[in-house]
């Protein structure tokens, strides 16, 4: 009779436990990537009452076990340049730059502190790979993430460029149709552009002379107001009786197929210019065609990037750090780490959004976003907390009704105590 009391009690602490998961889960249920805490409940070893037909007599329940559950939350869209929700498993890798400890988070809701870091809500660093000497390396050891600001970025001189160009296969051989030029616009190591007029002229059936010219005001070597021809930059282009090219032939070798453009000093200071122009496709297919449609570019391209000024900076799906520049140009200068645990329900919560690995966790595995079994990062985005207000009220009318029953054990108990005394009488 009198373990009644104890089991109980038990019974009273364990739905404390309980009342107190819900209501955490209420208060954190505008909370970005929180997940649910659930309560789990255990007998106590039960006593045998020496029947010898296996009855016995628990002993209560025993302190109650609070677990997370990692279910998905909604994933709601945002403003904010540098938010990021995962959708799946795995966790943002985050470190605390006080202690060094590295923890994992599902709330995405990062900033920019004033030396450039990305960090969380609460101050953890974000980790993942950041672009050094022009490379971004995903394979390398993760580590801070620092976001450029204010970076003026270096021009990159033209190596590349070509035309999609069709030529009149009815032009008349010294008529005006049998004549084009086409400018074309590159950088040179300073940033400053350059314009090359490349131009074609019929010299007989299915043969087109071309030739690269360069104003002469712009190298040393040229007159102001004639156009300076690029030495080695002019040849014939020939065309089979199918309109295609034919020579240069495609390569290989490497050499075929290109014309080469060398411009030499020139009067900014910058260094020589060597460009190769790309008569072909990756796919060796010719990009200069002869068929009878008026002569006409359908599409250019050179690799050349002028000076730029950083405009702005935001996350892109798929966790890149995403940088864009005044002359248009993105480039991607970080990319977000993804923790995967196989066991996410042993994670420690440590508050601020934050878990770190408990005594029976999986090794966490790194990795990209959509990679391993890692979910995928999501821009512009939050995931939302994953606590359910009906399920949590059900929850608290339970655990309310269990507390009133429990505490019902106790004062019948003891009213049996005292009729147990009053025996004597």
């Amino acid at each position: 009779m009198f373990t009644s009391f104890s089991a109980a009690l038990t019974g009273l602490a364990a739905n404390e436990v309980g009342v107190d998961a819900v209501g955490t889960n209420l208060a954190n249920l505008n909370t970005t990537g929180y997940k649910a805490s659930v309560v789990s409940f255990y007998d106590l070893v039960a006593q045998s009452l020496g029947l010898g037909n296996g009855s016995s007599v628990g002993l209560g329940t025993g302190k109650p076990r609070v677990k997370h559950e990692f279910t998905q939350g909604a994933i709601q869209t945002t403003s904010g340049a540098l938010d990021g929700a995962i959708q799946g498993d795995g966790f943002f890798v985050v470190r605390d730059p006080s202690s060094g400890a590295v923890n994992y988070t599902r709330a995405g809701n990062f900033k920019v502190d004033a030396s450039g870091n990305l960090m969380t809500a609460t101050g953890e660093r974000v980790q993942g790979w950041v672009m050094s000497n022009g490379v971004l390396n995903t394979n390398g050891t993760i580590g801070d993430i620092v976001v450029p600001s204010g970076t003026l970025r270096a021009p990159l001189p033209t190596a590349n460029m070509s035309f999609d160009i069709n030529l009149d296969a009815a032009a008349t051989v010294g008529a005006a149709a049998g004549t084009f030029s086409t400018p074309i616009e590159v950088v040179d190591s300073l940033g400053v552009s350059h314009v090359l007029t490349v131009t074609f002229t019929k010299s007989a059936a299915n043969k087109w002379d071309y030739a690269v010219t360069i104003p002469g005001a712009e190298v040393g070597a040229g007159t102001a107001g004639t156009p300076f021809p690029i030495p080695a930059a002019s040849g014939t282009l020939t065309f089979g009786p199918n309109g295609i090219l034919t020579t240069p032939a495609p390569p290989p070798p490497a050499t075929s197929g290109v014309v080469p453009i060398a411009i030499a000093g020139l009067k900014d200071g910058a260094a020589d210019l060597n460009v190769t122009w790309s008569l072909y496709t990756p796919d060796l297919t010719g990009r200069v065609t002869q068929f009878a449609q008026q002569t006409a570019v359908s599409a250019e391209a050179q690799d050349g990037i002028a000076a730029a000024q950083l405009t702005h900076v935001s996350l892109s799906d798929g966790g890149e750090i995403i940088a864009q520049f005044s002359n248009g140009k993105q480039v991607a200068v970080a990319q977000l780490a993804l923790a995967s645990i196989r066991n996410p329900s042993s994670l420690v919560s440590i508050g601020g959004n934050n878990y770190r690995t408990g005594v029976g966790s999986a090794t966490p595995v790194v990795g990209l976003a959509s990679t391993g079994g890692r979910g995928a990062i999501i821009g512009q985005s939050l995931e939302g907390s994953n606590v359910d207000i009906a399920n949590e009220f059900t929850k608290l009318i339970i655990f309310q009704r269990s507390y009133s029953a429990n505490a019902r054990v106790i004062t019948t108990t003891d009213e049996i105590s005292q009729e147990t005394i009053n025996l004597k009488r």
